[in-house]
């Protein structure tokens, strides 16, 4: 197994980069390339000990910058971290790549690159936020603004699929995010969404609000990628208010910080459970090979677990699976779900781009 990890992407490469690939390799036992700028790399590895550490290094002169329109970047850049990483799988050399780049030209190499799998639309972007009950999984989470409601349902056998088979929920829940649990409620697209997982295979328990959303009360929650990633973003946000606030109280007096020490293991706990680094990136589900986008601030730990996450799914064979459901749902989907859907991942990237360029 060996799995490519973009070294140049991300706010603290490459040495945060590097200390995760370095921890993940002594863990996880896997084979990892590093993709990036030859000798910044081998400067970094000089600082640990990587003598039986199984690493190699793949020369890649060019960075996509966080704020560069990816379509752009990624045809005047062919020599980046990013596309050469993507390039690896396509030519059997990698089985997987990892990037805290630009999520955007992550997304888009992918998409030109390996294609979408059979029977996909568009890939998506699958997130895990914490609940009451465990991880739910969060699908599209930013990577497909404007979507038909097959594409949508096609989210969801993706979410469905990840969730059983690397999180090993078994029948995992599937539901759409809504306003309403009424089958009624929602705008068209939602309803038409609700027709089609009704005649599926899928578990779809219906319409999920979203004060039911951190209780645990579906596996996977789909929507599309502008309500996704709105969600995402205020969760993140909540999370963080809370963390800050949290230190205000416990060290305002001395009190508070005796308190402090007190419940000091309790907090531990709930911290490790609302921590996006113990998840470690999301993948981009949808492309033919493996890609796990990770938080462009991603600490250590997070690059180790968006490897491990890598690892994951490939010894779990998830496209395969994701393959076989699709063709099990296909006959309740319209004729133009069942011709893939290249051009259509093409526009949104275009979409996509323009925006990043403020067109």
């Amino acid at each position: 197994m060996r799995i490519a990890v973009d070294v140049m992407g991300g706010d603290n490469a490459p040495a945060t980069v590097i200390e995760g690939v370095i921890n993940a390799s002594r863990e996880f036992n896997v084979d990892i390339i590093l993709v990036g700028k030859e000798d910044v790399i081998s400067s970094e590895l000089k600082k640990y000990d990587t003598d039986k550490l199984p690493l190699s290094i793949r020369h890649a002169p060019e960075i996509i910058e966080m704020d560069e329109s990816p379509s752009v970047a990624l045809r005047r850049k062919k020599d980046s971290s990013i596309r050469v990483g993507i390039e690896l799988i396509k030519n059997g050399e990698a089985d997987a790549f990892v990037s805290a780049g630009n999520t955007g030209a992550v997304m888009a190499a992918a998409t030109l690159i390996l294609r979408t799998l059979n029977g996909i639309d568009r890939p998506a972007i699958a997130v895990q936020l914490p609940t009451l009950k465990g991880p739910v999984i969060l699908i599209d989470a930013g990577a497909n603004v404007d979507c038909k409601p097959y594409q949508i349902f096609q989210f969801g056998i993706m979410g469905y699929d990840f969730a059983k088979y690397v999180l090993g929920i078994n029948n995992p829940k599937v539901g759409i995010i809504n306003n309403g649990e009424e089958e009624e409620k929602g705008n068209e697209v939602t309803k038409e969404v609700y027709k089609i997982f009704k005649k599926s295979s899928l578990n779809f328990i219906g319409n999920v609000e979203g004060k039911e959303l951190y209780k645990g009360t579906a596996d996977v929650v789909v929507t599309d990628g502008f309500v996704g990633n709105i969600t995402l973003k205020v969760s993140e946000s909540l999370a963080d208010m809370i963390g800050k606030s949290l230190k205000d109280i416990f060290t305002k007096n001395w009190r508070s910080k005796l308190g402090y020490l007190l419940l000091k293991p309790y907090l531990e706990i709930f911290n490790k459970r609302v921590d996006y680094s113990e998840y470690g990136g999301a993948p981009l589900l949808g492309v033919n090979g493996i890609c796990i986008i990770a938080h462009g601030s991603s600490s250590p730990k997070a690059i180790k677990n968006a490897i491990r996450q890598a690892k994951e799914l490939i010894e779990r064979d998830v496209n395969t699976h994701i393959k076989e459901d699709i063709k099990l749902n296909v006959d309740i989907q319209p004729p133009e779900a069942k011709s893939g859907g290249l051009l259509s991942a093409i526009k949104e990237i275009v979409k996509f781009s323009r925006k990043k360029e403020g067109e």
